[in-house]
C-alpha cells in the first residue's frame, strides 16, 4: 500500500468523520446503524419502515433503486420512482438515506435525492465510475469486492480521494470463499487490520456476509465488539415477501431488538448509540 497517498493513516489517533446529514455522522464515538430493505417496492413499505425504526435508534436507511442482480431476470430496482420515494421519506422522517449507484450516468439523478450513494461489491474496481464519484460532493460507501485483497479495497477508496471528494466510508461485506454455508465470509478480521491501516470509518454489511437472518444478529454484535463504526442490515415489515434477499432479511422487530443488544458492546469498545436522528410524525400507518 506505498502508493496510498490518501487513505492511509498519517498517526495512530488520525481518524476522518464522515458527515451523512447535520445530524448524522461516521466515524466518530457514535456507532451509526443503518437499516432498510434490499430493494425500495413502494411508498408504504418506505413509510412503515421509516416509522418504526426512527426510534429503534436507526440513524439512516438503506434501500436499492437500482439493483445489480445475477440474473438480468430479476427485479432490477424501481430507479427514479425509487428515488422519489427514498427523499420523500428522508424529507419526512429526517433519516439520510443511503442507495447504489452501478453507472456514471445514474450519478447526478442518485445525488440530487439521496445523502449516500453506494458503491457495490461487484463495483469495486469499476475505477472510471470511482474517478467520476471522486467529483461529487456527496459521501461514497464503498463495498469491499468478493475476493478483494485489503490492497485493492484501500486503493479503490483512494481513488475516489484523489479525484477530490474525502468522504468515504469502507464496508466489509464478506468474501467469496470455498464454503457455501453462508452466502460469504464475513472478515471482521480485516474490519480490525482496516482500523490499523487507514483513517476511514468502516461499517460492516453482516447481511450479505452470511445470507441467513438467523446468523446476522450476532455478527452484528461481533462487528461492533472488534470496532467498526457501524452497522448496515437489512430489514424488511414481511421479510419472506421481500422482492430480493428475503432468507437474509430481518423483521423491524427482530432489528429493533438487535440495535437494543449492541448497547452494552459499544460502551465496553468505547462507542455509544445516539438517539434515532429520525422524527416520527403522527401518523398512524396500518
Amino acid at each position: 500500500m506505498q502508493k496510498a497517498k490518501l487513505t492511509l493513516k498519517s498517526s495512530p489517533d488520525h481518524k476522518t468523520i464522515v458527515q451523512l446529514s447535520d445530524r448524522v455522522s461516521v466515524g466518530g464515538q457514535d456507532l451509526l446503524i443503518v437499516g432498510g430493505p434490499c430493494s425500495v417496492e413502494s411508498q408504504n413499505q418506505m413509510e412503515i419502515i421509516a416509522n418504526r425504526l426512527a426510534t429503534a435508534p436507526v440513524q439512516a436507511l438503506r434501500g436499492g433503486v437500482y439493483k445489480p442482480r445475477t440474473s438480468p431476470y430479476d427485479f432490477q430496482g424501481m430507479g427514479l420512482e425509487g428515488l422519489k420515494i427514498l427523499e420523500s421519506v428522508r424529507d419526512r422522517y429526517g433519516m439520510p438515506v443511503i442507495t447504489e449507484v452501478m453507472a456514471i450516468s445514474q450519478i447526478e439523478e442518485i445525488a440530487a435525492h439521496a445523502d449516500v450513494l453506494q458503491v457495490g461489491s461487484r463495483n469495486m474496481q469499476n475505477f472510471d465510475l470511482l474517478k467520476a464519484l471522486g467529483e461529487v460532493e456527496k459521501p461514497v460507501l464503498l463495498k469491499r469486492g468478493l475476493a478483494a485483497t485489503l490492497e485493492e479495497f484501500v486503493m479503490a477508496a483512494e481513488y475516489i480521494m484523489s479525484y477530490g471528494n474525502a468522504n468515504v466510508i469502507l464496508c466489509e461485506r464478506g468474501i467469496r470463499s470455498f464454503d457455501s454455508y453462508t452466502r460469504n465470509v464475513l472478515d471482521l478480521g480485516a474490519v480490525a487490520a482496516l482500523k490499523q491501516i487507514t483513517h476511514l470509518p468502516i461499517l460492516v454489511d453482516p447481511s450479505h456476509a452470511t445470507g441467513k437472518r438467523e446468523l446476522v444478529a450476532d455478527l452484528a454484535r461481533a462487528a461492533v465488539a472488534c470496532g467498526a463504526d457501524g452497522i448496515m442490515v437489512e430489514c424488511h415489515p414481511e421479510p419472506e415477501k421481500s422482492i430480493s434477499d428475503a432468507r437474509q432479511t430481518l423483521s423491524l422487530e427482530d432489528m429493533i431488538h438487535l440495535v437494543r443488544s449492541l448497547e452494552p458492546i459499544a460502551t465496553a469498545v468505547g462507542k455509544s448509540i445516539p438517539p434515532g436522528a429520525g422524527i416520527v410524525p403522527r401518523l398512524s400507518l396500518v
